[in-house]
């Protein structure tokens, strides 16, 4: 039997059979619908074939590997204490010689506080040591031997009187003298004796144990610690460092009016630098005083540098459920700055050789956590024993051994469906 061919090489539909026409022609009118069925027919194998086999999943292997259990948080870098460094007299300044974040040395001047009435009394305290210095030298000098002087000279008035009355006694005794004469040799005798008498007083006074030197080296001590209190306040003019260190804060500015007990510059002193970091209160019996740590300064997140627990606050901050501790920094890199964001990772506890297990693939939310092994093709629910917990993983005390595969929670596969584990 002859058929036509069109162009196509594709027989015709006239030279086609007759069932086979109708056949076609139905189907390409229900074109889309015949498509959808057969979709649903691909759907419904594969669900089939799924329920029957389960989903694939990828499972993780249980190991021994070396368990590090910490704790990680964020803090700031600080010294131990910060120096706030201010004025002890009221004046103006006359010049800030630092900027903020300079580094500066011990005795480096850093404020001038206008300082002329200061120098003034300075020079009048020093007038006044030289003026009781010169009264202490004339004492010493003049008055003394003066004293000296006088008081042998009075002495020897006195022999002379003595002698004087002697013979006056004589005449007046022989009938010879007058009553007159007698009494003149009486007067001069007395006033010889209180002249020697005031004599030796002006020496006793004015020798090192008499109450004129005394009272002018008194003088002379008053004034010399005027002198040493008029210079002091003059030092106070000028504000230096007390110690090594970086400036972090500075507020005062020349021509402002500065008063005792206000704080204008903060001096972080040089050499030790510590971490201070606010931890969840619920890892407070993993931390003990001496647990190494490694930190990395924010912005410079490669580098890294050791401290140690120094310092944990025996109180809790009810606000925040959180607790202060600080770690001493062992050798500070020369990149850290003051307030500077650090991340440390505390180590608290170790295990080597453990039976660890990711932590993905645990649920802790639990009272007895659990994971699904695979066992038969199946996701079994095992209950575990956890031990210390690291980065990511778990330690495995009961439940599980090297070797077996476990799912992670968020396949979401749930406990006795069939599975199949295929390599990751």
């Amino acid at each position: 039997m002859l058929h036509k061919v069109d162009p196509s090489g594709d027989l015709t539909l006239q030279s086609r059979p007759p069932v086979v026409v109708r056949w076609a022609g139905a189907v390409w009118r229900y074109k889309w619908a015949v498509l959808g069925i057969g979709l649903v027919l691909i759907a419904a194998g594969l669900g089939l074939a799924r329920l029957m086999l389960g989903p694939k999943v990828v499972a993780v292997v249980v190991a021994r590997a070396d368990l590090v259990q910490s704790v990680v948080a964020s803090g700031h870098i600080e010294t131990p204490y910060r120096v706030e460094i201010g004025s002890q007299i009221t004046g103006t300044v006359a010049d800030v010689l630092v900027r903020e974040g300079e580094v500066v040395r011990e005795g480096q001047k850093l404020i001038a506080i206008e300082a002329s009435e200061l120098e003034a009394a300075v020079v009048q305290a020093e007038g006044a040591v030289q003026q009781a210095e010169a009264r202490v030298r004339q004492l010493r000098e003049l008055t003394k031997p003066a004293a000296d002087q006088s008081l042998q000279q009075a002495q020897a008035n006195l022999l002379n009187a003595e002698a004087a009355y002697e013979r006056a006694s004589k005449l007046a005794a022989g009938g010879f003298g007058t009553r007159a004469t007698l009494d003149d040799a009486t007067r001069n005798l007395n006033v010889a004796r209180t002249q020697v008498r005031t004599a030796e007083l002006q020496v006793y006074t004015s020798s090192p144990v008499g109450s004129d030197f005394v009272m002018a080296e008194t003088q002379l001590a008053q004034a010399r610690a005027t002198l040493n209190t008029t210079q002091a306040r003059l030092g106070y003019a000028s504000i230096t460092a007390p110690r090594d260190g970086v400036l972090i804060t500075r507020k005062v500015e020349r021509g402002s009016v500065v008063q005792p007990g206000k704080a204008l510059l903060v001096l972080a002193p040089a050499g030790d630098s510590q971490i201070v970091v606010q931890i969840d209160e619920k890892n407070l019996g993993q931390l003990a005083l001496g647990q190494h740590a490694l930190a990395s300064a924010d912005a410079y997140p490669d580098k890294r540098f050791a401290a140690r627990l120094s310092y944990i606050n025996p109180s809790v901050d009810i606000n925040r459920a959180s607790v202060e501790i600080k770690l001493a920094v062992i050798d500070p890199p020369d990149y850290l700055r003051q307030d500077m964001t650090v991340s440390v990772d505390i180590a608290t506890a170790r295990r080597d050789n453990a039976v660890v297990v990711p932590a993905r693939a645990v649920n802790d939310a639990t009272t007895v956590p659990y994971v699904l092994k695979v066992a038969g093709g199946r996701a079994v629910r095992q209950p575990v024993k956890l031990g210390l917990r690291g980065v990511g993983a778990y330690e495995v005390i009961e439940g599980l051994s090297p070797g077996d595969r476990v799912i992670p929670l968020a396949t979401g596969v749930v406990p006795d469906q069939r599975v199949r584990v295929v390599a990751p």
